[in-house]
């Protein structure tokens, strides 16, 4: 069998599945039993790929998953977000549409916690979009700012998305996590820039209003409260893996316990909210690894049915530039994002997006920072991208899907301004993790 008939049915299996409503992780793993039994001498090879998957889902680098999950799952129920939250907006007064801002640095805080795109989504849009609706604020100055930093939890560490493209990758998942802080930090600040310059535009669209003045002693009191615990969490995680102190994992078993540590000082680590924590950090853990198992088996039958040498050969014939084959790479996952969700796309392309990458001399890291900027991009892309669906279950009736739409077309302008400044300076990416 050619190479491109190997590809095509796999391919072809797993999207028939999907297409009638399969799972994604149990789509893979019925395809790869398929391609087992044509490729690898039928129930023999069968058992071999199961064992082989087995072993994928015993290394350490998917330690992190659970832990910043939890992590995140503790800071959303225990309300520590909320405290946060309502620090930053009193910290800011009278500024400009200052709620606007506040979802961005309050919402960057708690992507960078919580890891999780969805959470951070539900949270900012159910919290800050009625304020601001009740504010007089347009749209596109609330539901905007808060899809973009929605994606942010994909690329500020600590990120559970990112650990697991690493751990598909067979990359270093440490060094990835830190490659996302200078990049992760540039974002924000290009939102901000962003929402000051829609101000200035249209000052109607986020009218001034008056607010209670505090003094400079219940600032700072504010600020080493209910802000500095918080974001030190994160600081010290981050910094404790740049330095080289501890491993991904340990960094990631420390937050867990300091945001359950700082839960139970601030007395709202009840049982309610520990149950709720840990039960919705296993259903996205036990959901993590099955995608692990479907992609680690994949990545084998492309490789053993020869699709992968087959394809990359086929790819580095056209003699092209290699930034135009990145770029190429880049808007195929643009346009799987508008039909697919990230974690179904990262199956498909891992196999075949990162040999490629590696025959055409890129660094992974930073391609790997690429790629996940591509699945924050595709995040709110329409007219399928999953935030957008997100943000409309918790935006108040009479929000319309053309009005999200519209509200999130400059902020995926400032991903791609991103993206365009890590081609044109890998560095940004590289510098961090010493590459």
């Amino acid at each position: 069998m050619e190479w491109f008939e190997a590809l095509a049915l796999l391919l072809g299996a797993i999207v028939a599945l999907m297409a009638v409503g399969m799972p994604v992780a149990i789509a893979f793993l019925a395809a790869n039993i398929l391609g087992a039994w044509v490729f690898m001498g039928g129930e023999r090879g069968v058992v071999q790929l199961l064992n082989n998957g087995l072993g994928a889902l015993t290394t350490y680098a998917l330690v992190p998953i659970p832990l910043f999950l939890l992590m995140g799952e503790v800071f959303f129920h225990t309300g520590l977000g909320g405290r946060m939250f309502n620090a930053i907006d009193r910290l800011l007064g009278r500024l400009p549409g200052r709620l606007s801002y506040v979802t961005v640095l309050g919402g960057t805080g708690f992507s960078t916690l919580s890891g999780s795109s969805m959470g951070s989504t539900a949270l900012l849009g159910s919290l800050m979009v009625p304020e601001m609706t009740a504010r007089g604020y347009k749209k596109k100055m609330s539901i905007g700012p808060i899809l973009g930093t929605g994606g942010l939890a994909i690329i500020i560490p600590p990120s559970a998305l990112a650990v697991l493209l690493a751990t598909l990758a067979q990359i270093d998942v440490g060094a990835l996590l830190i490659a996302g802080v200078i990049p992760g930090l540039i974002l924000a600040g290009l939102y901000v820039a962003m929402i000051w310059v829609q101000t200035k535009l249209d000052p109607a669209a986020a009218p001034p209003y008056d607010v209670t003045p505090i003094t400079l002693g219940a600032k700072l009191l504010l600020i080493l409260r209910d802000v500095v615990p918080m974001v030190g969490v994160m600081v010290v995680c981050i910094g404790l893996m740049i330095f080289g102190i501890v491993t991904p994992s340990e960094a990631a078993a420390f937050g867990a316990l300091g945001v359950i540590a700082l839960a139970a000082v601030f007395r709202c680590l009840t049982v309610e909210a520990l149950y709720k924590s840990v039960k919705g950090a296993l259903k996205v853990t036990l959901m993590a690894y099955m995608i692990v198992f479907g992609s680690a088996t994949f990545s084998q039958l492309l490789a053993f049915s020869g699709a992968s040498r087959g394809l990359i050969a086929w790819a580095t014939g056209f003699d092209l530039d290699p930034i135009w084959m990145l770029l190429a790479m880049f808007g195929v996952l643009l346009i799987l994002g508008m039909f697919m969700e990230q974690i179904s796309i990262m199956l498909l392309t891992v196999p075949i997006f990162f040999p490629l990458a590696d025959s055409l001399g890129f660094d992974l890291i930073w391609f790997a920072l690429i790629m996940l900027l591509a699945l924050e991009i595709s995040f709110t892309t329409p007219p399928f991208g999953l935030l957008l669906f997100v943000m409309k279950g918790v935006s108040p009736p009479g929000t319309t899907m053309r009005d999200i739409y519209l509200a999130a077309i400059p902020f995926i302008f400032c991903s791609l301004v991103l993206v365009a400044l890590l081609i044109a300076f890998p560095p940004l990416a590289t510098w961090l993790p010493g590459r």
